[in-house]
């Protein structure tokens, strides 16, 4: 089981707000704070739900070739709200929400590039209500 990922980002204050924004809608916030003073390397920021940050952020060299990190959500309307939140956020299309079914039948996602180009996702993998 994974506990904790994160990327690399160029502008760390610039990404940090567009994952403040992306990820709310999913109900993932900004948790800790860390300055490089006090890691020693970098500024770095996580990210999940209360108590425990699970995705982080450090700034630096961002990651090449560029990270794919997807997050689960439970409702589809979740994924929704996420891709249009990141797009608003300055996120580049790179698959709107949708089915994938050659993933597997309810595999309803979205895909969208953070600022340096990590192909950042929403995942439902419910059966549609009905």
């Amino acid at each position: 089981m994974i506990d904790h990922t994160g990327v690399a980002v160029s502008d760390f204050a610039r990404s940090k707000r567009f994952y403040e924004a992306a990820l709310a809608p999913i109900g993932y916030r900004l948790l800790m704070e860390l300055p490089a003073a006090v890691t020693k390397s970098s500024d770095v920021a996580g990210f999940g739900e209360p108590p425990k940050p699970d995705f982080w952020i450090h700034g630096g060299t961002p990651n090449q070739p560029p990270m794919h990190v997807a997050f689960r959500v439970e409702r589809r309307e979740l994924v929704d709200a996420f891709y249009r939140a990141a797009m608003a956020a300055g996120g580049t299309d790179n698959g709107p929400p949708g089915l994938r079914p050659h993933y597997h039948p309810d595999y309803y996602g979205a895909f969208v590039r953070d600022p340096d180009g990590h192909n950042i996702e929403a995942v439902c993998h419910a059966p549609a209500p009905g």
